[in-house]
Order: structure tokens, then C-alpha cells, then sequence
């Protein structure tokens, strides 16, 4: 019987994406990602995989050629950055992510950050659990401008929520067409700047000192995107230093985040632990969608493969 490895630590043996694989005969092996795992562990996990069913896991170059039976891999989610597609490609693996999976999840997530920032109210909790009883003014969303940049699923999720709050929306994408803005005016105008793009060579640091220094000192930076896409370093500083008025980011370059980060202990800098997509909704449509699509691609018939159409033969 094939064997499936499930890494995604929200999908456990007996629920209903366990008993749709089992029920079509593969062998389900269940080994949840929780925390950081090193490559040889990963390469246990693999022995004998027929396809894989991932979390963030580091399907490195190495990893994979240590994964002679490997067919198919997918993500369940949308950022498929933690993959080696190039390894992949020249060892005949069909590597697969779920495209506007949990674009709902975070899209709502992204307004509840930017309420959060405006009226500041996670300082303002933890004063009131501290004690106090803050009255600090916070800032309407209506009448705001928000700058996107990506044009994602997500993305385009965001647009009529924050259409609805009143707001004005601006967006910066990879592919420009006659409604996108370009990237400079994207940071001059925004009142909040959102980060819903991939993380590739070309985005990796996108947001950096210079890009920061273009921003309002009035705006606030949201990244539910990928971590190394912003420059933590020059995002602490500018946010510490009064040249932006805050930031909140879901996502950062190292998760957990390091108690020695410049993150930490920044006022109007606020972490949030990678839950952007994590909705009862979103999990479980990423679950069955990606079980679905993992048989679709070991049948030699993915759907949203981004590399079938290059693999060749394993060697």
C-alpha cells in the first residue's frame, strides 16, 4: 500500500482526512510538526513515503535526495517557500500548495490587525491585566489608505473589507496591470502598508531600511505574509526611532521568535505567533483540499502542482 507522511500538526490519526486516505488504501504515518526539526529527523520521517502532506517543514535539497521513494509533496497551506522546487523538479517530485485556501481567514485577520493597531489594544489589555486604566485616543480605519502589496488571494480578499471600513486601497503586485500602484507610491500614501506577497529572491528584504524611510511616519506596517520579506532590524529601529508609528507582524524570519530578537520590547511593535490562517474553516478546507490533491498528484494528476509540468523521470 502507497504511505502517506502527514506533518501538519492539526491533522491527527482517525479524522476525517485520516479516514479519506485510509479509505482509499494508502497507509497514513503521522508525524506532527512542533518546532523546529533537524534534516536527518526529517529524512526518518520520509523512509519508505510514497507522498507527503507538510507543515513549514525543510524539504531542503538533501532532505529529498534522501527520499528515493518520494513522489509528491504538498502543502497545506500557501507558501510553499520551505521546499526546494528546483530539488524537487530534477527528482521527478510534484511539489503542490493550496492557492486561496485561507485567504477568508486572512483577510479578517488583517483588518482585526490593523483595528488593533489603530486603537492600540493590545497595550491597552495588558494595561488594564497590569492594573492600570488607560484612556489613550486611538484612529479610525474610515478615510484611511491602505497599500497591498501583492495581489493575491489574500490580497484580494482584504480589498472589499477594507472597502467596506471606508478605506481607500492601493495595490503593488509583480504582474502590473492599469489598476496597480507602483511600489513607491504604494509606501508614500499608505496609512497602513499590508504584506500579503510570496517570499522569492526578488521579495526576500523587500521591505527594508529605504522602503521604510518612504513610509509616513504616521503608517503602520502588517506582514501576514512571509518574515524575511521585512527587515527586522531596520523595522525596530524605525518603529523605536518615531520614523513609523507601529507595525504588527504575524509572521518573522525565525518562529518562534528568538528571545534575543530586535522585535522584542518595542512599543507599537506587536508579534503574533504565524495564526493567520489558522481557522476552524480554513484548517479543515486545508486538510481535505490537500489530502484531495496529494492522491491527484501520485495518480499523476495534480491540480495545483507548481512544478508538474517541469519534472522529469526520478534518476
Amino acid at each position: 500500500m502507497p504511505t502517506i507522511l502527514i506533518t501538519t500538526d492539526y491533522l491527527l490519526p482517525g479524522d476525517e482526512v485520516d479516514a479519506y486516505l485510509t479509505g482509499l488504501g494508502f497507509t497514513t504515518r503521522h508525524d506532527p510538526m512542533r518546532g523546529p526539526r533537524d534534516q536527518d529527523q526529517l529524512i526518518a520521517a520520509l523512509a519508505d513515503v510514497d507522498g507527503a502532506l507538510i507543515a513549514n517543514e525543510p524539504m531542503t535539497a538533501h532532505v529529498l535526495r534522501h527520499a528515493p521513494t518520494l513522489k509528491a509533496i504538498v502543502r497545506t497551506g500557501v507558501g510553499y517557500d520551505s521546499v526546494d522546487v528546483d530539488a524537487a523538479t530534477g527528482l521527478g517530485i510534484s511539489v503542490s500548495n493550496l492557492p486561496g485556501v485561507n485567504a477568508n481567514a486572512v483577510a479578517e485577520y488583517t483588518i482585526g490587525l490593523m483595528l488593533a493597531q489603530a486603537r492600540r489594544l493590545v497595550p491597552m489589555a495588558a494595561a488594564v491585566r497590569g492594573g492600570g486604566w488607560p484612556r489613550r485616543d486611538g484612529f479610525e480605519l474610515r478615510g484611511k489608505t491602505l497599500g497591498l502589496i501583492g495581489w493575491g488571494a489574500a490580497a484580494r480578499a482584504v480589498a472589499p473589507l477594507a472597502a467596506a471600513f471606508g478605506m481607500r486601497v492601493l495595490c503593488h503586485t509583480s504582474v502590473p496591470d492599469a489598476e496597480s500602484a507602483g511600489l513607491d507610491e504604494v509606501l508614500r500614501e499608505s496609512d497602513f502598508v499590508s504584506v500579503h506577497t510570496a517570499l522569492t529572491g526578488r521579495t526576500r528584504n523587500l521591505i527594508d531600511a529605504a522602503a521604510i524611510a518612504r513610509m509616513k511616519p504616521t503608517a503602520h506596517l502588517i506582514n501576514t505574509a512571509r518574515g524575511p520579506i521585512v527587515d527586522e532590524n531596520a523595522l525596530a529601529e524605525a518603529v523605536r526611532a518615531g520614523r513609523i508609528a507601529g507595525a504588527a507582524l504575524d509572521v518573522v524570519g525565525t518562529e518562534p521568535l528568538p528571545e534575543a530578537s530586535a522585535l522584542r520590547g518595542v512599543d507599537g511593535l506587536e508579534i503574533y505567533s504565524h495564526m493567520a490562517g489558522q481557522t476552524v474553516e480554513a484548517r479543515r478546507a486545508a486538510g481535505l483540499d490537500g489530502a484531495t490533491e496529494l492522491v491527484a498528484a501520485l495518480a499523476g494528476r495534480p491540480a495545483s502542482s507548481v512544478n508538474a509540468h517541469l519534472t522529469g523521470e526520478r534518476p
